[in-house]
């Protein structure tokens, strides 16, 4: 089991998220004698993002139209955790300075990496001794150091409730984090990146479940992520199951017709989609259903 589960469940959702309009690195780390970081964006360079899938990101979107690192936290960041980010992010800038200089290129300032903290609170004092502060055309909540430093640091706690900011408020604390986890659970089904975000929440609820030192905070989002999880194991029992019928009728066709054509592929998810007693009849009466039989009773076209 993780030592630190919410650390890990908040690299997994921010990777996951930002992999849907651009790339991650894996392994978290630039090079062997950089490191570890906790997530490092670029951009994709072989295709265009869709502008709908970083506006579907809000926030967290506008913060991925430029190569960059996300270093979140659970507790409130510490002056001590603003260095050591800041430290990751100067061996990224001589790495990038080094690979250029081996190509014979120059670094180009703008496409240089920025260095997002992601930080559930952020100290009026804190946010002073790092200069950081908010510019006109960003919202509260996220705050800039100068300019040379490519620092932000966001305080999530800050953020208006907005739909914008929703992917990033997951990562907030107590309240801010609730409140999230309710709106995220009343977007539409079919949105992908909810579908994500709500099996990486089932994955922690089983996680912080079994922690020795679980407390009150631990308690109230285990109850509130308690139903996510059991939907997440239903769905996984229902694609299970399916899964095996599915297995089931392949083998019984290639047994009874000798191989599977197109024609007997089409009818299998028709009767992979049978009620569990239509099903059931079915391989009752598969020994003595004729092909033809089978192709009129499943076969779309019929």
């Amino acid at each position: 089991m993780t030592k630190f589960p919410y650390d890990e469940f908040a690299k997994n959702y921010l990777r996951e998220l930002l992999s849907s309009i651009g790339k991650v690195d894996s392994s978290g780390k630039i090079a062997t004698e950089i490191k570890e970081i906790d997530v490092y964006y670029t951009l994709n360079s072989q295709e265009t993002v869709d502008d709908q899938k970083k506006q579907t990101l809000g926030l967290l979107g506008r913060f991925a139209t430029t190569p960059a690192i996300f270093e979140p936290y659970r507790n409130a960041v510490t002056p001590d955790g603003v260095r050591v980010c800041a430290n990751k992010l100067f061996d990224v800038f001589a790495d990038i300075k080094r690979k250029a200089n081996n190509n014979k290129t120059k670094v180009v300032e703008a496409e240089l990496p920025l260095l997002w903290i992601l930080s559930p609170t952020a100290s009026k004092p804190l946010l002073k001794g790092f200069s950081a502060t908010l510019k006109e055309e960003w919202m509260e909540g996220v705050y800039f150091c100068g300019e040379h430093w490519k620092t932000v640091i966001v305080a999530i706690h800050k953020l208006p409730r907005t739909e914008e900011t929703l992917w990033l408020r997951v990562l907030g604390r107590g309240k801010c984090q609730q409140q999230a986890i309710a709106e995220l659970q009343a977007l539409p089904e079919d949105n992908p990146l909810r579908n994500t975000a709500m099996h990486l929440l089932s994955n922690l609820k089983a996680i912080i479940q079994v922690k020795q030192d679980k407390n009150k905070e631990d308690d109230r989002l285990i109850m509130q992520l308690s139903p996510i999880y059991e939907r997440d194991l239903a769905e996984a029992t229902e694609r299970g199951v399916l899964l095996e019928r599915r297995m089931t009728i392949e083998n019984l066709l290639i047994a009874r017709f000798g191989s599977l054509d197109p024609e007997l592929m089409a009818i299998v998810q028709p009767i992979v989609d049978l009620l569990p007693s239509e099903y059931s009849s079915l391989l009752l009466q598969f020994a003595s259903l004729s092909r033809e039989d089978l192709l009129a009773r499943f076969s779309l076209e019929s």
